[in-house]
């Protein structure tokens, strides 16, 4: 498959859509979050746009999800700076809570238009980007496409391609490189994202470090982090984080296991996704565990087995209450979920061995001490039943876990060295339209 016939696919895909384009239709983001949209800003998603441009130059910011928009706040933050307006598209309304909260009025915010021609162009017309950064692994055909049609800079940070994304692209390397060839620039997380990026066909291509690292430790309300560690007293806790579907129950048979060695022992469950929790909630009890739900405001009692976090925005709550945090989607699922936030909270991290999605993260707080892989439930349950026995060995897993996020900082300087040549000429632009608008 020569190059020149995938230039040809994907041209004829840009008026076609993905339905006529199998090969590439798998890369179309349909990010419509199952029904859970702000049904109030819906247009949005079609590109109708529901803010006027400002004046001046424009640099358009995509974050999907949640952790992606964490990741990307204090590089959002160095750029307005610079005194540029951004407008930043998520994909999710819980993402969008996260900007309202960490960045407010300070930037525009608007849900990402689908991957089609026609919400593409609307949204494009509208907001005339002079800059495109996008995060992460968003490859969304239609809009580097018509991004590149229009000759704006496209410019990928904090990259990164899991090991099923790689395999996947390899299958349509001429593809993938007539995509890649839009983009002005990536900046990959890791040395093996950069060398996967580039052999897709990327250039240039940088390595930064994750910029989830040079985040902020995530916040928490102190009133009530002090109403639950009054509730809690001097329990033993242990937490499980960030789970996916049979990871709960893998911790609720982990706490029956460990509940009578450990006297008064509290285990806090935090489902990844908390519309969930209803049903956990009749699974555990099911079990005959007694369950205290946080979004019902439940007291902690003596008799409380499992506090079930099922609120959005309060892991920092969550992991100030303990010591000792499982990351899920490691163990009954793929990929894993973020370590940093745990290890940056001054917590012994375990995690399941399913951790693709945050390999370098993972190897450097294995290698530090900072972190411990388990097989299954039982391991899982021997790792939070030494560390619970063990003050000194938990304590050394706590501090090499902060020691290692120290140590991996930097990926935001980095970042915005790669974006210089990019930005720079639009502060200049900025200036120069303020003088002469005064």
């Amino acid at each position: 498959m020569s190059g020149r016939w995938a230039r040809t696919m994907l041209s004829a895909y840009r008026f076609a859509g993905a339905a006529a384009y199998p090969l590439v239709g798998p890369y179309v983001a349909w990010r419509t979050s199952r029904g859970k949209e702000d049904r109030n800003r819906r247009r949005e998603r079609y590109g109708v746009a529901g803010r006027p441009r400002p004046e001046g130059p424009v640099i358009w910011i995509h974050a999907a999800s949640v952790g992606e928009t964490l990741a990307v706040v204090p590089l959002v933050e160095s750029i307005l700076d610079y005194g540029v307006n951004i407008v930043l598209t998520t994909g999710t309304v819980t993402s969008a809570q996260v900007v309202d909260e960490r960045l407010g009025d300070r930037i525009i915010h608007q849900y990402v238009p689908l991957d089609l021609k026609p919400a593409v162009s609307r949204f494009l017309d509208h907001w005339k980007p002079d800059l495109a950064i996008i995060a992460e692994s968003e490859i969304w055909p239609m809009t580097i496409l018509e991004l590149g049609a229009r000759h704006v800079p496209q410019v990928l940070v904090n990259g990164r391609l899991s090991d099923r994304s790689f395999t996947s692209w390899k299958k349509r390397a001429n593809i993938a490189e007539a995509l890649f060839e839009n983009l002005a620039h990536v900046v990959a997380q890791s040395d093996v994202d950069g060398e996967r990026f580039r052999a897709l066909g990327a250039r240039p291509v940088t390595v930064s470090g994750n910029l989830k690292v040079d985040t902020n430790p995530p916040p928490v309300d102190q009133r009530a982090l002090a109403t639950l560690q009054r509730q809690i007293g001097g329990r033993p806790t242990w937490a499980a984080i960030s789970t996916h579907d049979g990871e709960e129950v893998v911790a609720a048979e982990v706490h029956a296991t460990l509940h009578k060695r450990h006297q008064g022992l509290l285990t806090i469950v935090v489902p990844r996704h908390p519309d969930r929790a209803e049903a956990l909630a009749a699974q555990i009890s099911g079990m005959g565990l007694k369950v205290a739900r946080r979004s019902k405001g439940d007291r902690i009692g003596p008799d409380t087995d499992i506090l079930l976090g099922d609120t959005i925005g309060e892991m920092g709550l969550y992991l100030r209450l303990t010591e000792i945090a499982f990351v899920g989607r490691s163990l009954t699922s793929e990929g894993g979920q973020n370590p940093l936030e745990p290890a940056m909270l001054d917590t012994a991290v375990l995690a399941g061995r399913n951790v693709q999605n945050f390999r370098e993260a993972y190897q450097r707080l294995l290698d530090s001490g900072g972190a411990k892989l388990v097989r299954d439930r039982d391991m899982l349950a021997g790792a939070v039943n030494f560390l619970l026995t063990n003050e000194v060995a938990r304590h050394e897993m706590m501090a090499a876990g902060i020691a290692t996020v120290d140590e991996m900082r930097g990926a935001l300087a980095r970042t915005l060295k790669s974006l210089e040549p990019y930005i720079q000429p639009l502060v200049v632009k900025a200036r120069l339209k303020g003088a002469n608008g005064r």
